[in-house]
């Protein structure tokens, strides 16, 4: 008996571990998996519905949108075209380092001049790949070395033509046109300035067709060369001479290329200031000496009468005492 009471108490315990496990291995649910797969399939077609939407614009439209720009380091300038024609418009752009640029002329909404052909240029150059959008064409370019510099042109015809110039060139130097007129034992300060910051500043002088750079021939109590800031550099000419006289330039050097700007230096004697005074010191001499000269002579000429009229009055007394003795 107690044998098999403990056969039954051990078959049970396999039954009931051999129960446990078929539940365990029991397959999904085919209800739950098309539930599931439905689910996602749904999701899948929301995202893609949401998708298009975010797209915007419809496949017509979109065939006007300017080409989407894998690098968002794009500077944009632009152009308003008012439709009339005339002299270009232009803008002029300063480049001081590698970049990429987006070049836009844009119609104004009001213009007649409906549905133009549009032709870009550089110089006489054809330039292509354009894109557009309803009423504007752009160009976009990598500015790589200074000979992707220079004017580029976008040209609208139709019954009439209108054009706009982009001037792509590295940033100018301020600087006054005139000469610098200066005195000998005097000094002579030349600055330029410029609206960015160069790699390096360099002054040079005029040696017939050639330009010397001071930095080399830089005598000491001659020439002072004075960075004031990054932006602006000064050269100093002390004890001027004649020889000092001629043009001088500075250079500021970018990635792109130099900027340079001209002085002309004159220097004048001491004495170049008096001139003028003694140019009418001159004339009032001549014109006084003239206006005593003149005096003297009618003086003379004076007397020289007042004594010819004496011979001749005691001639005629002499006649007439000479008739009456007779």
């Amino acid at each position: 008996m107690p044998a098999t009471f403990s056969g039954l108490c051990l078959g049970g315990l396999l039954l009931l571990l051999l129960c446990d496990r078929v539940s365990g291995e029991r397959p999904p649910d085919p209800a739950m998996t098309t539930q599931d797969s439905n689910q996602t399939e749904v999701n899948s077609v929301t995202k893609m519905q949401s998708g298009h939407e975010s797209s915007g614009l419809d496949p017509a439209t979109e065939k006007l949108k300017p080409a989407s720009k894998a690098n968002t380091n794009v500077t944009e300038y632009e152009i308003l075209l008012s439709g009339v024609p005339g002299a270009p418009v232009e803008k002029n752009i300063s480049l001081p380092s590698p970049t990429k640029v987006e070049l836009t002329c844009k119609l104004d909404e009001n213009s007649n001049l409906k549905n133009p052909q549009v032709t870009w240029k550089k110089g006489s150059e054809t330039v292509s790949h354009t894109t557009k959008t309803a009423n504007s064409w752009s160009i976009e370019l990598t500015i790589s070395d200074s000979s992707h510099l220079g004017n580029y042109t976008c040209i609208l015809k139709g019954d009439k033509e209108v054009s706009g110039i982009f001037r792509l060139q590295v940033p100018k130097i301020e600087r006054k046109e005139r000469p610098l007129i200066t005195y000998e034992g005097d000094k002579a300060v030349m600055v330029c300035k410029i609206g960015y910051n160069p790699k390096n500043w360099t002054w040079y002088m005029t040696n017939g067709t050639e330009l010397v750079s001071i930095d080399k021939i830089l005598p000491a109590g001659k020439f002072q060369i004075m960075r004031q800031s990054a932006s602006v550099s000064r050269l100093e000419i002390l004890r001027l001479t004649k020889e000092d006289h001629g043009v001088y330039w500075c250079e500021a050097a970018f990635d792109l290329g130099p900027s340079k700007s001209r002085f002309e230096v004159r220097v004048l004697s001491i004495a170049e200031p008096l001139k003028p005074f003694i140019a009418v010191v001159a004339e009032v001499a001549i014109l006084v000496t003239t206006i005593v000269l003149y005096e003297m002579y009618s003086k003379r000429k004076e007397k020289r009468g007042e004594k010819e009229f004496d011979q001749i009055e005691q001639l005629k007394s002499e006649d007439d005492s000479t008739s009456r003795r007779k």
